[in-house]
């Protein structure tokens, strides 16, 4: 198997795309249109350590971005960080000209910044390109100012205010993306409902059809990889939509199906404990007391 490219620099990823030395060896916005992957092979694997935020148009419609496929022809916000792998498949019989900006910010140009920390908290950032942000003209006309804005800066006379005003720029732009994927949420409904009605498919089935003996509790992980998606973009669209995340749900359900066994059935709490997936009865009896301040045997003599 070939192994994957390594990005360990800003620089690194200049000399592989044909483009001159960034300008600051830790911050680069690059011109799309200009970067020109020399590849043998129709697919491309890399690791970067660095971030990337891409706006890009008019890339090969063909264009498979990690495990989702993309028609760029509308501005399409992507966000990479560090250390994540990334499979692009190019398809060579389609030539297009492709517009658009990638900003590569690497991690040392953050440190002991307001972004140090904060900048991981977007979750945007481990979707990896599972959900990529569509831009309005309007919205992606912001965009690319705060881009511009960005480069500016660093093109012009590096002083001790160049640091802070380029933080305070990729901060904007973060909070623009974060306005922007929440109105995505929001305006895609039909998309997210659909999501969300298999989610509840998906965790019923594990109830009903005696999956948490075999395999125990299922992890958000597990759930969100049957749904092709990723944990972190699960748990948003259930933060937005049922105010609860995914391990909430989950919980949740576990109790419910608790309170049926323990209301129509002469199970033992161990029993029932057992069927849920818990490997040690006092720890389903924590948590029922936990979500119910009440034990599985004061609940159940509410029936008796």
């Amino acid at each position: 198997m070939k192994q994957p490219l390594r990005f360990n620099s800003i620089s690194d990823f200049h000399a592989f795309c044909s483009l001159p030395n960034p300008e600051h060896p830790l911050i680069s916005l690059i011109d799309y249109s200009k970067v020109h992957y020399i590849v043998e092979d129709e697919e491309l694997k890399w690791i970067q350590n660095f971030y990337s935020i891409g706006l890009k148009k008019n890339v090969n419609p063909k264009f498979n971005y990690g495990q989702q496929q993309y028609d760029f022809d509308s501005g399409v916000l992507c966000f990479v960080s560090p250390q994540q792998f990334l499979s692009l498949e190019i398809r060579k019989d389609i030539q297009v000209e492709p517009t658009g900006f990638l900003l590569l910010i690497h991690p040392d140009f953050l440190w002991n910044t307001s972004l140090t920390k904060k900048i991981k908290s977007y979750d945007f950032f481990s979707y990896q390109v599972k959900e990529a942000l569509f831009l309005s003209d309007k919205e992606e006309n912001i965009i690319v100012e705060i881009l511009k804005n960005i480069e500016r800066e660093y093109q012009s006379n590096i002083d001790k205010f160049t640091q802070e005003l380029i933080i305070a720029q990729i901060e904007l732009l973060l909070i623009y993306s974060d306005r922007f994927y929440e109105r995505q949420f929001f305006t895609r409904k039909k998309s997210s409902h659909e999501l969300l009605h298999k989610f509840e498919e998906i965790l019923s089935g594990y109830f009903e059809n005696g999956n948490l003996i075999e395999n125990g509790i299922p992890s958000v992980k597990c759930i969100a990889e049957q749904m092709n998606i990723s944990p972190n973009y699960l748990g948003t669209l259930l933060r937005l939509h049922t105010l609860q995340n995914t391990q909430q749900h989950i919980q949740n359900k576990l109790i419910d199906s608790a309170k049926e066994r323990l209301s129509t059935t002469s199970l033992s709490v161990s029993e029932i404990a057992y069927e849920l997936g818990f490997e040690h009865p006092q720890s389903f009896s924590k948590l029922f007391k936990q979500k119910t301040n009440q034990s599985p045997g004061e609940f159940r003599k509410l029936f008796n």
